[in-house]
């Protein structure tokens, strides 16, 4: 039985919201965030997790960057203090762990101040993060029996450094150093002067356990001129200390297939869901932008004639995960009991669709071996015999007429077409991710289906990406790639067979193929 952490009204929740990956946010600080009523957040929170949250949830971002404070930290103290006497439960997300040069005892101590109740829930913090997607035991009891942490500036209002850091050249210990980059050098300088040999090994590790991690490695006497060749920038840890020598040969983070390479995946997030977490696995930057936005559309009449026939029909057949959703949200709106769709049997156009159909515990009785109308088409009508077989087929405002068309006639079935969504074009003025892929580009943008070629199309033809990364189009199918040809669109590589795992497999070939050999 699931056991949910229940917060109270009027409390604060002091959480960590760890290093950035998102799988590495801890239960306890997911179950708070689902059920808070107020959300300040920092710069550094994985702004994915802001998907956790209920509907009503107010957010506030009270970010901090390098140079550009939002918000004082005296005014956040009293946002706190006054959302939480307005007897909402208050979530305040911080980068990393909320202890760790995270500014939370100012905090604290506005809150006990006014008497207003708090919780603090730990999160990984970034230095242990880094060191274990960078492969370093930042300890190690022969070499470096104690771990210190410290920070590269100790007052985020004035760009100042008042540690001595000649007091922590050790040669036992591993510095782990938190915005340092911009006293690289001052520091870099002062351990040297502190004693330790200009050869002590460095590492230092951005964007640490995110898909567009970077790692650079050196000396103290060659680590400024490296990061500056790499344009290593904040936010970074610097690791300093003899335990770097002992980091793992494979890199298990950064050596993934996929590493390094910027993805576009042209849906929203919503429709986007498996494709994306599969390219992140394999270790892709990803971008999602909603070149279509799928949007309810149906007629309510008609829904209700369908339902009252619902059980008289031998056939349901989906042609897409968008539509298994939105028939069973209107299904269970209209019936208490599954069971009230009867004993018809199941089609679905492809492995994807039907996962969303196994997933409400119904068996899919058919799925051809390509994912698309036509070869769903051959199999319902080699499978058996369709003469007067009453057939509700599931589709969009613009899916093709030809499979409804084939089992009318070829098939001789009765069917009836049920459209429930429709398929438009969104404003991409208000997508940050568009944005970005307007001004840095990518390595590859992953077509799922005609409708995303079309509506790419249309939203590129007036960008100027002369100077930025220009992707190569990968294609799920035939049928997309002959809509990609229509737009003279060149296809770099098309899945095997139309389904999500062929489709990264083959990227993941796509890349390999093209990756430069090396010269030693």
């Amino acid at each position: 039985m699931k056991m949910e952490y229940k917060i109270q009204k009027g409390t604060v929740y002091l959480i960590g919201a760890g290093p950035g990956d998102l799988k590495l946010f801890t239960l306890k600080a997911k179950e708070i965030l689902e059920q808070a009523d107020v959300i300040i957040y920092d710069n550094l929170v994985n702004s994915d997790s802001l998907a956790w949250c209920k509907d009503t949830a107010k957010k506030i971002f009270a970010g901090k960057t390098s140079g550009q404070h939002s918000i004082p930290q005296s005014e956040i103290n009293e946002l706190l203090v006054k959302e939480a006497k307005s007897e909402s439960s208050i979530v305040r997300l911080k980068g990393g762990d909320p202890l760790i040069f995270g500014r939370a005892n100012e905090e604290i101590n506005a809150l006990e101040d006014s008497n207003i109740p708090y919780e603090i829930i730990p999160g990984i913090t970034a230095a242990i993060a880094c060191a274990a997607y960078a492969g370093i035991p930042i300890s190690e009891r022969d070499t470096s029996s104690s771990i210190i942490f410290l920070t590269g500036h100790e007052n985020p209002e004035k760009n100042t450094l008042n540690l001595d850091f000649k007091n922590y050249a050790k040669t036992n210990a591993t510095l782990c150093i938190y915005m340092g980059i911009g006293q690289m050098k001052r520091i870099i300088d002062e351990l040297t002067q502190g004693g330790l040999d200009p050869k002590t090994p460095v590492a230092i590790v951005e964007n640490g356990t995110q898909q567009n991690q970077r790692s650079c490695y050196g000396t103290l006497e060659t680590i400024v001129a490296q990061s500056a060749e790499q344009s290593i920038k904040a936010p970074s840890i610097i690791f300093v200390g003899s335990v770097i020598s002992l980091r793992g040969k494979s890199d298990w983070f950064e050596s993934r297939p996929l590493f390094g390479k910027k993805i576009v995946v042209p849906r929203s997030r919503q429709q986007a869901g498996q494709l994306t977490q599969l390219l992140k696995f394999y270790g892709a930057e990803v971008i999602e932008i909603p070149f279509i936005n799928i949007l309810p559309k149906y007629d309510k009449a008609t829904i209700t004639d369908v339902f009252a026939e619902i059980a008289s029909y031998e056939w349901i057949i989906f042609t897409s995960a968008n539509g298994v959703h939105y028939f069973f949200d209107l299904f269970f709106k209209a019936f208490e009991d599954l069971r009230s769709i009867g004993l018809t049997r199941i089609a679905a156009v492809g492995n994807a669709t039907a996962k969303e159909v196994k997933a409400l515990n119904l068996k899919v009785d058919l799925i051809p071996e390509s994912a698309n109308a036509n070869a769903l088409g051959d199999a319902l009508i080699a499978n058996e015999s369709l003469d007067n077989t009453k057939i509700l087929l599931i589709t969009g405002d613009k899916n093709s007429d030809t499979l409804y068309k084939r089992l009318e006639g070829e098939g001789r079935a009765i069917v009836d077409r049920l459209t429930l969504y429709k398929n438009n074009k969104p404003d991409l003025s208000k997508s940050k991710a568009f944005q970005d892929f307007k001004e840095t580009g990518a390595d590859a943008v992953l077509f799922t289906s005609s409708s995303t070629v079309n509506h790419y199309a249309e939203a590129i033809k007036s960008l100027d990406l002369t100077n930025v990364k220009n992707p190569v189009f990968g294609s799920i199918g035939a049928l997309t790639s002959q809509t990609l040809k229509k737009q003279g669109m060149p296809i770099a590589f098309e899945s095997p067979k139309a389904n999500l795992e062929h489709f990264v497999v083959e990227t993941i070939a796509h890349f390999k193929k093209s990756k430069p050999k090396s010269n030693s």
